[in-house]
C-alpha cells in the first residue's frame, strides 16, 4: 500500500480542504457541476493512496502510476491540480486523456458518464488487467466497473464492486470500503 510522505500528506490535506470548501459554498456562488467534478478529482487522487496494485503492474519500481480519463473532460483540470507533484508510494502520478478507439494503458481509468455506451466494451477490454475502473455511468459497478460515483442529495457516494477488483488483482483498503456501498455484478 502506498504511504504518504510529509509533503504528500500536507498536499492531500489542502486538496481535501479545498474539496470540502467547494461543497460548502452556496449553489448560487459555485456551479454545482464544477463542485461535483472537483470532489470526484479528489476521490480519484485518494484512490491512488488506498488501492494496492501488484508489482507487475509497473514496468519499474518508480514508474508513474497513470490515471486515464475518457469522455467529456470537466474533471481534467481539477485532477491535474489534485495530482500535481504527488506520488503513490514511489510512483509519481500522471494524467493521460484517451480518445475513443485508442488502447487504454493506465492504472486508474475513469470513464465519464458521457461515454456510458462504451462502458461494456471498455470493461471487457480491460478485463483481468490491474486497472482500477471508475465511472459515474448508471449502474457502472453492477455492470463490472470497480467503483461508481453516485451523486445523492448533492453528495458523492461510492459503490464498489469488490469482485471486479479481486478479478484484477487489486486490493482496496478497508478505509475506503467503510464509506462505500458494496455491490455485485449483475451482468
Amino acid at each position: 500500500m502506498a504511504i504518504l510522505g510529509r509533503g504528500a500528506f500536507a498536499r492531500w490535506g489542502r486538496i481535501l480542504a479545498a474539496g470540502l470548501w467547494w461543497l460548502l459554498l452556496p449553489a448560487a456562488v459555485a456551479q454545482p457541476i464544477a463542485r461535483e467534478y472537483q470532489v470526484k478529482a479528489v476521490f480519484l487522487f485518494n484512490f491512488t493512496q488506498f488501492v494496492e496494485w501488484p508489482a507487475a503492474a509497473f514496468p519499474a519500481p518508480n514508474a508513474p502510476l497513470i490515471i486515464g480519463i475518457m469522455g467529456d473532460d470537466p474533471i481534467g483540470p481539477f485532477l491535474e491540480e489534485a495530482i500535481r507533484d504527488e506520488k503513490a508510494g514511489d510512483h509519481p502520478l500522471e494524467l493521460r486523456r484517451f480518445q475513443r478507439g485508442e488502447p487504454v494503458d493506465c492504472h486508474v481509468f475513469y470513464l465519464n458518464r458521457s461515454e456510458t455506451n462504451r462502458l461494456g466494451p471498455m470493461l471487457d477490454g480491460l478485463g483481468g488487467k490491474p486497472v482500477l475502473t471508475v465511472s459515474d455511468a448508471d449502474f457502472a459497478a453492477r455492470r463490472g466497473a470497480m467503483i461508481r460515483f453516485l451523486n445523492e442529495n448533492n453528495r458523492i457516494r461510492l459503490r464498489i464492486n469488490l469482485e471486479a477488483a479481486r478479478r484484477s488483482n487489486l486490493t482496496i483498503s478497508s478505509k475506503l470500503l467503510r464509506s462505500a456501498e458494496i455491490v455485485k455484478d449483475t451482468r
